[in-house]
């Protein structure tokens, strides 16, 4: 699929697709008299080179001429003070209750007058890396960021002679015209505080207003396209997605679901030491077609933290950009990265193609399994859920940690368990849209779901080392299941150091407050904003099954 940029003069007026009061006010702005057009990643590189701020290490930009930059590209280093994380209190979904639309257009409307004495640049990249979907969208932000420009460019696919090729070649969707964002880091107005990252997926565009990070051009970028994905047959998935090609010549496909820093990256970059030919689609956003069950890549490249890559580390020579990390100088008087969140928590950066020696595009196999990557202390390291409903639902329900990729609003804290449906907190179409999707890919394609705690169980702490072996056991058809307890829907495989004890009535009791917390949940969500995210009454009846049989 593709999504439309020209209109014949017919199609063009009220009520008709693309032409919303929020679209209206961010697209005219793209062609302002003041808008300057970046074509190349080579434009943008030099751009970005010569930004106020930029550093310009001496790390080179390994094998960089292979897509589309010059041979001696540098990495390139850029801080965005103490703003380094993401804010969902800054998000408004055009659409939910209690979103004024009508307040904040007129807020847009003035911080796009307020830029007309900026220049301004305009990029286009491509979301969905195969004929099957792609997606066109357009960044428009003031001269002074270049280094977000740069890295947009880069996060997604920039339009080189391969894809415009491929992307003439896809089939145009009806109603999905392309990807519109407004972007102005250094807006500021005193009823949004945090900034404002306002969305109307609707007509497929957005206005990122007082937004510094990075994060939050990529992440609302993929907002949009998932939220195409979502009304065109996909399960829009924030998480990872790998191949195993298994000896006997069988291959099994696994996706991961998690927050970030909940291990999905590690998860799906994991070499096994070498055990299995391993291809990599993603680790971070994919789509599956629910009528096939094949998946689809939406970016090209990696925006990993740089936490766990010391300066020396051989990772490091992939990366493209980095993001609110130091530099010092090493022996040779070269500027390099310092990582390893010295200077901040969530230090980030961009990681070529070329890290994943195995990647692809399209995973043309139907997804075998699915995993819930969860951090809930009453769980043990593997679960195997079965019935459609209770799968779906505990995607509904996945209990995890917040991470220091996120900005949180004052007072709330960033170590309580929290329910984040599906890990996937970019949604902005009603939250039974996924459910029934991954209820299809469990009920009719016969996907098995999985929970995996990355976490502790009971105050011993999982480790890598014991998600891969699990992983290892059920990918080579090795694992064995028994059923936990008195549930009926739900197994284990019993791992050493973490074998759950219902005969422990404290655990017990912990178990079921858990459970009853996911039953809470999806309670509220027959209130909160309206109704907007409410589940039938199938999916809560599966989690009060689940306490029943534990009483």
């Amino acid at each position: 699929m593709s999504t439309k940029a020209y209109f014949k003069r017919d199609e063009i007026g009220a009520g008709k697709p693309g032409f919303s009061k929020t679209r209206s006010i961010i697209e005219a702005a793209f062609y302002g008299n003041n808008v300057v057009k970046v074509n190349t990643l080579r434009e943008a590189y030099e751009l970005a080179k010569n930004s106020p701020g930029t550093i310009v290490t001496d790390m080179p930009v390994f094998r960089g001429e292979e897509f589309g930059l010059e041979k001696d590209a540098k990495v390139l280093l850029f801080n965005d003070g103490s703003v380094t994380g993401r804010c969902a209190a800054a998000r408004r979904i055009a659409g939910e209750p209690g979103v004024d639309c009508n307040d904040l257009d007129l807020k847009l409307m003035n911080a796009v007058y307020d830029t007309r004495y900026s220049i301004l640049y305009h990029a286009e990249v491509y979301i969905g890396l195969d004929p099957e979907f792609m997606v066109k969208a357009h960044l428009l932000i003031p001269e002074g960021e270049e280094n977000i420009l740069y890295s947009w460019m880069l996060n997604f696919q920039y339009m080189s002679d391969e894809y415009v090729k491929m992307y003439k070649e896809s089939k145009p969707i009806a109603d999905e015209t392309d990807i519109y964002i407004f972007s102005n880091p250094q807006w500021k107005h005193p009823e949004h505080p945090l900034g404002l990252t306002y969305f109307n997926t609707g007509t497929n565009c957005a206005a990122l207003l007082g937004m510094r990070y990075f994060g939050e051009h990529k992440k609302g970028t993929l907002t949009i396209a998932w939220a195409i994905a979502n009304r065109n047959g996909y399960a829009s998935c924030h998480g990872g997605q790998k191949r195993y090609n298994l000896p006997s010549g069988k291959s099994y496909v696994a996706s991961v679901f998690g927050l970030s820093g909940s291990g999905k990256s590690t998860i799906t970059h994991a070499k096994h030491g070498g055990k299995y030919d391993v291809t990599v689609l993603h680790d971070d956003a994919f789509i599956i077609n629910t009528e096939t069950g094949s998946s689809i890549a939406i970016e090209p490249t990696y925006f990993d933290k740089t936490q766990d890559y010391p300066t020396n580390c051989e990772d490091n020579k992939y990366l493209l950009t980095a993001q609110n990390c130091s530099a010092t100088l090493d022996e040779d008087g070269k500027v390099v990265l310092v990582t390893e969140d010295i200077r901040n928590g969530n230090g980030r950066a961009i990681k070529s193609k070329l890290w994943s020696p195995n990647r692809v595009d399209k995973i043309e196999e139907p997804v075998n399994a699915i995993f819930w990557i969860m951090k809930d202390p009453t769980l043990p390291p593997i679960v195997k859920l079965s019935g459609a409903e209770l799968a779906s639902v505990m995607g509904a329900t996945l209990a995890t940690k917040r991470s220091s990729a996120e900005r949180l609003a004052p007072g709330v804290d960033p170590n309580m368990l929290v329910v984040e449906p599906y890990a996937n907190p970019f949604r902005t179409y009603p939250l039974v849209n996924d459910y029934e999707k991954f209820k299809k890919l469990v009920g009719e394609r016969n996907v098995d779901c999985y929970i995996i705690n990355t976490g502790e169980f009971m105050g011993k702490k999982v480790k890598p080392s014991d998600t891969l072996g699990i992983l290892e056991t059920i990918v080579e058809g090795k694992a064995t299941f028994k059923p936990w307890g008195p549930f009926t829907q739900m197994e284990i495989m019993e791992w050493e150091g973490f074998v759950p004890d219902l005969r422990d009535t404290e655990y017990k009791a912990q178990l079921k407050a858990r459970l009853e917390d996911r039953v809470k949940f999806v309670e509220s969500r027959n209130e909160a904003k309206g109704g907007f995210d409410k589940l039938p009454e199938e999916a809560l009846d599966a989690l009060k099954k689940l306490i029943i049989e534990l009483n």
